[in-house]
């Protein structure tokens, strides 16, 4: 997942806001499902999870560390750390690097101390401390000229509720550890010490950890259960951009997150805070373990978003996959297996998927792939290795699967649902790693779930070909946001689910094992009407336009001589000037546009030529233009100069139409460029070739799937309604003698497609389960309007 957003690359297909204009003619859908006759397996692997550490999600989530800063690493002041001075409390604080705890760790808190001294920390926006729950205190300290007392105490609302007391503090590092057990709660919470005598005092590694946590081995039990009720078939981790960090000295690396959490070395992580590693590859690998989910370790290629490891230095981050695969699978007699043992766990994790880098594309991208494919493979055969799409994939050599990612908004979503019907089933599987409404869904809310849910039945129909799919990002801690939105959203004591939460656990519960045909004929929604004005553009790269020409019907709606001047054109942004009868563009900038013509024009044929004069890619050919944010244009000789495509833009968020056409734009050289729009439809030649025949999606009112669990002879069927309307199904069950049980249906709805959970109001939009007869292979169900419903009967063939 990238923080700066490149929508050009974000999806295969287009996105319309088209909520404001449907318009459903009926409320009968007839759908027929073809129980006797099944089709391939439901993918094992289909429904997962993806974390990674953004928005909090590791410290100050998942992992229950209280203490913030607890190595006093994240700079030369002591952050998070407060130094209370009121009536006899005195002393000073401050980050010392002499003489510290190990080389990993080099900053120490030093105290100097006049008689009593008091620091508070206040953890991650508060401690959750719960009455009569126990807390496991530890820290390393030393002195010159002091030896004790300090006294360790948690405060809850201003109440001390629990201390312990420690002497014979010597010269030399030594650790001290207690119980604590609260007698009262707060979930903001803090943790004072406080010194008493003279001299100068030292505190480095100050924990203090809940002694409950999820099956023992160290995770908040309330988000670990929500993951849980997931059931996630596999968990993907530990990204995301945390893999590739904004430069190679930020990049991810799986060795110094693993064995004694004193000599983890801290990372200043992408998305602008400190991670503690305190969460690393080892609990990474024992929490998949413990959810019953296939790890799948997202590796650094080599790559950081600004730099690029060079290829005469690239043995060492090969080595470090390997590593990582003897870590999690080698026997215990290896040195990585043998340090997984030392680190308790000596069966092996039984790794099986590695991914190749993050969000990594082009001939960098491309050569270092083949160095990691050929090592592992020559060692493991059996590790399935998985390939970015990011402006294509590797071929050389093929990848078993590859990861593509989606973000934009429900309409978007509801259009991929047949994205991959025509999938190509000779190349390699797919794997749908990041996916999530990010546009016109608030803080995440029921349209957007709707949306999802939409593209999630045509990954479960095409599961023969989409082998996994997870949701991203999966945690926020609601103090630190850094994207929205997020699945599940945390404080230091709550949690809460949104709908589109819901939706994953009613795909996931709700499997199936191989699926069944079925035919659907719902009432249609019109699509809306066509309209803009023109437009030229570049991305990264200078070019330069004229002979614009518009014409509808034979007749010339619009013409330009910009011979005698831009008058009438906007520039958005760019450079933007006349030279010798050419509207020029001279910016190397991303997304230069500038504007020309009526939003009212439809139905017209558009005509340019255009000529690159430098940068990076080729030019784009804009037409209904509604405004800066809502557009259609072609983009010639994009992702580095190597293909075409259309792009649709809604409300900020860019979409494909169709597929990309390789191709690629000379330089210097004049290109004769046309796009006819008629309706729907929409026709773009290059040099007088049709290169593009496309026509806008459009949204069906809904969109089902159905499978069947062989085990129970239950037929599963997925409905989403994403229209506003109540939509009535007529269903048929063909080769069903009859229904031998009441018909178990779980609704997820709210009364309005806006509404959110929080955390005053967890489960406002939640499912809801009901019952009923249908004795024979025929019976209705009204869907509520923005819904999903899944319905289980089980069947007599």
């Amino acid at each position: 997942m990238q923080p700066r957003y490149k929508h050009a690359v974000r999806a295969l297909l287009a996105s319309i806001l088209l909520q404001a204009c449907l318009h459903v003619k009926a409320q009968l859908a007839r759908i027929t499902v073809r129980a006797n006759e099944p089709g391939h397996s439901v993918s094992p692997m289909l429904w997962g999870i993806f974390f990674e550490d953004i928005n909090h999600s590791a410290d100050g989530g998942i992992y229950p560390e209280l203490v913030r800063n607890r190595s006093f690493e994240d700079s030369m002041q002591p952050e998070h750390w407060t130094v209370v001075r009121e009536q006899d409390v005195t002393g000073e604080a401050s980050i010392d690097t002499r003489h510290p705890l190990n080389p990993f760790n080099r900053k120490s808190l030093r105290i100097r101390l006049e008689g009593r001294a008091c620091i508070v920390n206040e953890g991650y926006w508060g401690m959750n401390i719960v009455a009569g729950e126990r807390y496991n205190l530890r820290f390393a300290a030393r002195a010159d000229g002091f030896s004790g007392p300090v006294h360790v105490l948690i405060d809850a609302n201003g109440k001390e509720t629990a201390r312990a007391t420690f002497s014979g503090i010597t010269s030399q590092w030594k650790w001290f550890s207690a119980e604590l057990k609260a007698e009262s709660g707060h979930p903001k919470g803090k943790l004072k010490i406080i010194a008493e005598g003279t001299g100068t005092l030292w505190l480095d590694m100050v924990s203090l950890m809940p002694e409950r946590t999820w099956k023992n081995h160290g995770l908040r039990p309330d988000l670990c259960e929500l993951l849980d009720d997931l059931k996630p078939s596999f968990m993907r981790f530990p990204g995301g951009c945390w893999v590739e960090g904004d430069d190679l000295a930020h990049m991810y690396q799986w060795k110094k997150t693993v064995g004694d959490i004193a000599t983890r070395e801290p990372l200043w992580n992408i998305w602008q805070y400190w991670a503690t590693h305190g969460l690393g590859f080892h609990e990474h690998l024992q929490l998949s373990e413990d959810l019953g989910a296939e790890p799948v370790f997202c590796i650094n290629v080599g790559m950081s978003h600004r730099e690029v490891v060079p290829l005469d230095r690239m043995s060492q981050w090969v080595q470090d996959a390997l590593d990582a695969i003897e870590y999690a699978n080698g026997p215990t007699n290896t040195v990585w297996g043998g340090l997984r043992a030392m680190n308790g766990h000596p069966a092996p994790f039984r790794l099986k998927y590695i991914e190749i880098g993050n969000e990594n594309g082009g001939p960098d991208y491309n050569v270092r792939w083949g160095m990691f494919y050929r090592a592992i493979k020559s060692r493991y055969p059996e590790i399935q290795l998985i390939a970015n799409v990011w402006g294509g994939y590797p071929t050389n050599p093929p990848p078993d699967i590859i990861d593509e990612h989606y973000y934009s908004n429900p309409e978007f979503f509801m259009q991929q649902a047949d994205r991959y019907d025509a999938y190509d089933r000779n190349g390699p599987k797919v794997f749908v790693g990041e996916y999530a409404v990010t546009s016109g869904c608030g803080q995440g809310n029921l349209r957007a779930a709707i949306g999802e849910a939409a593209f999630m039945t045509g990954l479960e129909r095409n599961s023969d070909i989409v082998w996994m799919a997870s949701y991203a990002p999966l945690f926020v801690n609601i103090n630190h946001k850094r994207w929205n939105p997020d699945l599940i959203n945390f404080d230091s004591s709550r949690a809460y689910g949104l709908p589109s939460y819901y939706v994953q656990q009613m795909f996931s519960l709700n499997r199936g094992d191989v699926t069944l045909p079925l035919q659907m004929d719902a009432p249609a929604i019109e699509p809306a009407p066509r309209r803009g004005r023109i437009g030229l553009g570049t991305w990264l790269t200078r070019a330069e336009f004229k002979d614009i020409r518009v014409v509808k019907d034979g007749k010339v709606l619009y013409e330009h001589d910009f011979a005698k001047g831009d008058a009438g054109w906007h520039a958005v942004s760019g450079n933007w000037t006349v030279v010798d009868g050419a509207y020029r563009q001279n910016s190397d900038a991303e997304n230069v546009q500038a504007h020309s013509g009526s939003t009212d024009w439809d139905d017209y044929t558009y005509t340019l030529k255009a000529r690159k004069l430098g940068g990076a890619e080729g030019f784009l050919v804009m037409f209904h233009v509604r405004d800066e944010n809502n557009w259609t244009w072609w983009n010639l000789g994009g992702w580095g100069n190597r293909e075409h495509a259309i792009e649709l833009c809604t409300n900020g968020g860019k979409s494909q139409i169709g597929r990309h056409v390789p191709g690629s734009i000379e330089m210097g050289r004049w290109y004769d460029v046309k796009v006819e729009v008629k309706g729907q439809s929409i026709k773009c030649y290059l040099d007088g070739k049709l290169v593009h025949d496309v026509r806008y999606p459009t949204i069906k009112p809904l969109y089902a799937s159905a499978t069947r669990e062989t085990s129970s002879d239950q037929v599963i069927i997925k409905l989403v309604n994403v229209s506003d309307k109540d939509i009535v199904s007529s269903i048929n069950l063909a080769g069903v003698k009859k229904i031998t049980a009441p018909v178990h249906a779980v609704v997820l709805a709210s009364a309005s497609p806006n509404d959110e959970n929080s955390l005053e109001e967890p489960k406002k939009v939640s499912p809801r389960a009901t019952q009923f007869d249908a004795s024979g292979p025929d019976f209705r169900w009204t869907s509520p309007g923005n819904s999903v419903t899944v319905l289980r009967a089980r069947v007599q063939f």
